[in-house]
């Protein structure tokens, strides 16, 4: 299928299952493809950060492109990331998805070195002429160092370069003016601006964003589906308590223990141990080199999916 424009609505960015041998777990996979599907979400993204992209080989990452766009089956729109630190390896990863059967491709700003507003702005456009899939930016500058500024969004959205924005700046004030470019310009209907944050979703929609990009959404994707459509209905008082109770939930990814694991290991793991305990993937390994939860960790992740109402 063709990625709708603007694309809209709940698309979690899927996990990857590990086996305990750190390879990738296609039925555990498909499950989780199933298990997204069955509670409406509008898309699937995979290789972002979620999906443990920065850790897995290039094996892999096609392997994961392959499955998840056979499960899918047109069902609906499958964005691939193609994320690496340079527009010529950018481009091979880009056009290996698209040939895949990814319906867009998810980029960042390039990253290693410093990298000019100008060089970024080329970096996008050689990307979106050399690929063959429509492009969505991703920006993530906690990951690649970069904040991608408004301005040059809404420009290269306004060239046709950029289909979408998947929006993990925590930058509400740069993510409001790319909402509010994009009402000015009627041109710009077709540009798709999502907000990567579990926790604000209502906010953002109620500013006018086109949907959302929930990590947690692997682990409750109905109660992300719930949240959007009571945003999308004007009933704010149900996505209050809805978005609370996820915010709630969301706590998970404090059940790792600082001293001994960084934040990734922390939320991945917490996100993986909650598709086991909820008995959707097989093992909640991580990648390597990530540190994995203890057992008193994830029995307080289990608290959590508790008292959401999940276990």
């Amino acid at each position: 299928m063709t990625m709708p424009a603007p694309l809209t609505g709940v698309v979690p960015p899927v996990c990857t299952p590990l086996t305990p041998d750190r390879e990738v777990d296609v039925p555990s996979l498909v499950r989780l493809v199933d298990h997204l599907v069955a509670a409406g979400v509008d898309g699937l993204f995979v290789l972002g950060s979620t999906s443990e992209v920065a850790y897995l080989t290039d094996r892999q990452r096609a392997l994961v492109v392959e499955a998840v766009v056979r499960r899918a089956g047109g069902r609906l729109p499958v964005l691939a990331g193609a994320i690496d630190m340079t527009t010529p390896r950018v481009l091979d990863r880009a056009r290996a998805a698209a040939e895949a059967g990814a319906d867009a491709v998810v980029v960042t700003a390039p990253f290693y070195t410093r990298t000019h507003p100008a060089e970024i702005a080329r970096h996008f456009r050689l990307v979106a002429q050399g690929c063959g899939a429509p492009v969505v930016a991703y920006d993530i500058p906690m990951a690649v160092h970069t904040k991608l500024p408004a301005e040059l969004v809404l420009e290269l959205a306004g060239e046709g370069v950029l289909a979408g924005l998947k929006d993990s700046s925590g930058d509400e004030g740069a993510f409001r003016r790319v909402v509010l470019g994009k009402r000015a310009e009627p041109g710009l209907a077709g540009f798709g601006v999502l907000t990567g944050s579990e926790l604000t979703v209502d906010s953002a929609l109620a500013m006018g964003a086109d949907g959302v990009v929930p990590g947690l959404g692997n682990v409750d994707p109905e109660g992300y589906v719930r949240l959007y459509r009571a945003c999308r209905e004007g009933d704010w008082e149900r996505a209050r308590a809805e978005q609370e109770r996820l915010c709630g939930l969301f706590g998970m990814v404090t059940a790792g223990d600082p001293a001994r694991m960084g934040g990734s290991s922390a939320a991945l793991g917490a996100f993986k141990a909650a598709l086991h305990l909820r008995g959707v993937i097989d093992c909640p390994a991580t990648a390597e080199p990530q540190i994995p939860l203890s057992a008193a960790e994830t029995e307080r992740v289990g608290k959590h999916l508790a008292t959401a109402g999940l276990l």
